[in-house]
């Protein structure tokens, strides 16, 4: 019978401080433990070459520092890479490189699946399997490091609700800015709506950016599209975008998505304009990436652009938001966890 090795990386560094005072080893070695599994990102035990090898080879009895298996991997034309995941359970995730001007971007996962079931969104048809652990979400940005030596940020915009797994991304995060050397302004945590999550992010240390996904200028449509809205309807939702704004004095940036004859009439930016007046801001305007079986449409080019020029005349910024990866499905909503045919 294979005795099941428990992986290294599930251990903060308090954790691990522990683990080897056990083995009678001094506390500076968790330290160099920790920032070859987080800084480094190695997975052999045997190349951590600053700790005892007799220690090394202890660990290794017992222990692995293996990343999640990259089950499957999809390249674009427009250089964004897709990989499906599988973690040691079994469950699979998603997570992307988006290529970009000056630096690239990781989106990563928070969740095995999604249980918002908002209308427009492939992986809201998947269900939730489980939340993440947060080494199983800052492992992702590893990953996508192989691929990529320019990938300087990072989007909480793939499978699942950060701030449904509340205390695993704030520890992911932890982990991203600590041992993984990137700053806090480099890191946006999108949300559907979680108004108590919201307040809470406003009292952490971390300022990292907060991204709401808003999709319809009243309750009636966002309530349709983002079943969410009837717990914390847009009222309440832009009250603690407020709150936010006034303790962090940072801007929240709304992401729209446009949905052909649904939400992008001129009209609808007017409604949008007068919904967020109050809340200082970002307007994110994303034309719909069609999803088999779905019940929406794109919008037209000339749609895009009245919605855009009537948001610019009261936003405080407005822009539009070009897709990446939708020739691999790896687009904003198009997350399902298919391998690449």
């Amino acid at each position: 019978m294979v005795r099941e090795m428990k992986n290294l990386r599930i251990y903060d560094l308090a954790g691990l401080t522990g683990l080897l005072g056990e083995l009678g080893e001094p506390a500076y070695r968790a330290r160099q433990l920790f920032d070859w599994l987080w800084a480094r990102g190695v997975e052999d035990l045997g190349e951590m070459t600053d700790l005892p090898g007799a220690l090394r080879e202890r660990l290794a009895l017992e222990f692995s520092a293996a990343l999640p298996q990259v089950a499957d991997e999809a390249r674009g034309a427009d250089g964004t890479v897709k990989l499906l995941l599988e973690l040691d359970d079994g469950s699979r995730v998603e997570t992307v490189l988006m290529p970009g001007g000056d630096y690239d971007a990781a989106c990563v996962s928070t969740m095995a699946g999604c249980d918002l079931g908002c209308a427009f969104c492939a992986t809201g048809t998947l269900g939730k399997t489980r939340d993440l652990a947060a080494h199983e979400i800052a492992a992702q940005v590893l990953l996508l490091r192989k691929s990529s030596d320019r990938l300087r940020n990072v989007v909480f915009m793939g499978m699942g609700e950060p701030l449904l797994n509340y205390d695993a991304t704030l520890r992911a995060v932890g982990l991203l800015t600590g041992p993984m050397g990137l700053g806090a302004r480099r890191i946006t945590l999108s949300t559907a709506g979680v108004v108590p999550g919201i307040k809470r992010l406003a009292g952490e240390p971390q300022r990292v950016k907060l991204a709401v996904s808003l999709n319809a200028p009243d309750d009636k449509r966002r309530s349709e599209l983002m079943p969410l809205n009837r717990k914390w309807p847009l009222g309440e939702l832009l009250k603690a975008c407020r709150e936010y704004y006034d303790r962090t004095r940072r801007r929240v940036t709304f992401e729209y998505v446009l949905l052909g004859g649904f939400n992008d009439s001129v009209d609808d930016a007017r409604a949008l304009v007068r919904l967020l007046a109050n809340v200082p801001h970002k307007l994110n305007l994303i034309a719909y990436n069609p999803v088999r079986g779905l019940p929406f449409r794109s919008p037209t080019q000339q749609s895009v652009e009245a919605f855009l020029a009537e948001a610019r005349r009261g936003a405080y910024a407005a822009g539009v938001r070009n897709s990446r990866g939708t020739d691999i499905a790896a687009a904003c909503g198009q997350l399902m966890l298919k391998k690449k045919d």
